[in-house]
This record gives C-alpha cells, sequence and structure tokens, in this order.
C-alpha cells in the first residue's frame, strides 16, 4: 500500500505552509523549491487545497498560500483525502456494490480494518503536531556529533 505523491507532495506543502504560519502568504515557487516539488505540479495540488477551504491564496505583490484556518484544526487524513481521494485499500471497503462477493468475503473485512488503522493514525496528526515534529527533527539533526 503506497501514497502517490500527491499524498506525499501535499503533505509537504502543508507542512510548508505551516512552518511559516502567521508570517504571512508563501510563494508557490518557495513551497516548489524547499520541498523539491514540480512548480506545476504543486500548482494543481494547492488549486484542490483551497477549494476545500484548506488553504488560502492571495494575489499581488505579497501574494501566495497560507492555511485557511489554524493548523490545530487540519488533519493530516482531511489533506490526503483532498490531493488523493477516498483512503481506502481497496475499492469494495467503500462500496459495497462493487462486489457480488462482498458480504461472505473475509478478505473484504480485513481491507475495511486496514482502512480504520489508516485513518485513525492520519486522523490523529495535525498539522501542529507535524510542526512540532519537524522542528523536533531539524533540533536533532543540529545536535548530532559525528566523531571520527
Amino acid at each position: 500500500m503506497k501514497l502517490s505523491t500527491k499524498g506525499r507532495y501535499g503533505a509537504r506543502a502543508m507542512l510548508e505552509l505551516v512552518l511559516n504560519y502567521k508570517k504571512g502568504p508563501v510563494l508557490l515557487r518557495d513551497i516548489a523549491q524547499r520541498q523539491e516539488i514540480s512548480e506545476r505540479y504543486l500548482e494543481r495540488m494547492m488549486a484542490a487545497l483551497v477549494s476545500a477551504g484548506l488553504v488560502r491564496s492571495s494575489r499581488g505583490r505579497n501574494g501566495g498560500f497560507s492555511l485557511a484556518m489554524p493548523p490545530e484544526e487540519i488533519r493530516l487524513s482531511r489533506v490526503i483525502q483532498v490531493v488523493e481521494g477516498p483512503i481506502v485499500p481497496v475499492v469494495c471497503v467503500e462500496d459495497k456494490k462493487l462486489c457480488k462477493r462482498a458480504e461472505r468475503c473475509i478478505t473484504r473485512d480485513i481491507w475495511a480494518k486496514l482502512e480504520k488503522a489508516m485513518l485513525e493514525v492520519l486522523d490523529s496528526i495535525t498539522l501542529a503536531d507535524m510542526n512540532k515534529m519537524q522542528k523536533k527533527k531539524l533540533t536533532k539533526a543540529k545536535t548530532q556529533m559525528y566523531y571520527i
């Protein structure tokens, strides 16, 4: 089970916005450069995040992108669902009608448990949590010393 680049890049773009929260809008090219994402690809993802109400876009000299709500209110699960679509390991979990075996299929039950576990993890993480995790990781990286 893998997230596509949409999910991975969407999370990284939102991390960039939370790292700059309350500092003003961030230019698309700056997000793309710092997170090593194609500007054209990022532009389409940001449009989806704006449409979903998670990100605000502003034009002009001081324009760019910023979070549309506090980082504590944005869950990683929502970000992933906006850029990826539903978080389901197989389509029959989302819609029983797609499989005539759904009612008697034990593997569908297992995939449903997997979906629940994935959602629980992604729901448990807010952008504020990601911000703390990133700062902790950067602090740890700076304090590590290597001896030869």
